[in-house]
């Protein structure tokens, strides 16, 4: 069994590659900024 696990655990590998390869790896959205306040006196005269 320990033989049939490794197999197994080497075409979930081999078959998460190809989709990569296929489709591109996975994309992470990017977060959004978050806008920090500022006080700034120069900014405003």
């Amino acid at each position: 069994m320990d033989y049939i696990d490794q197999i197994l655990d080497r075409l979930k590998d081999l078959a998460q590659k190809l989709i990569e390869i296929l489709l591109g790896p996975d994309v992470e959205t990017e977060r959004e900024a978050i806008p920090i306040p500022v006080n700034d006196p120069q900014r405003y005269r």
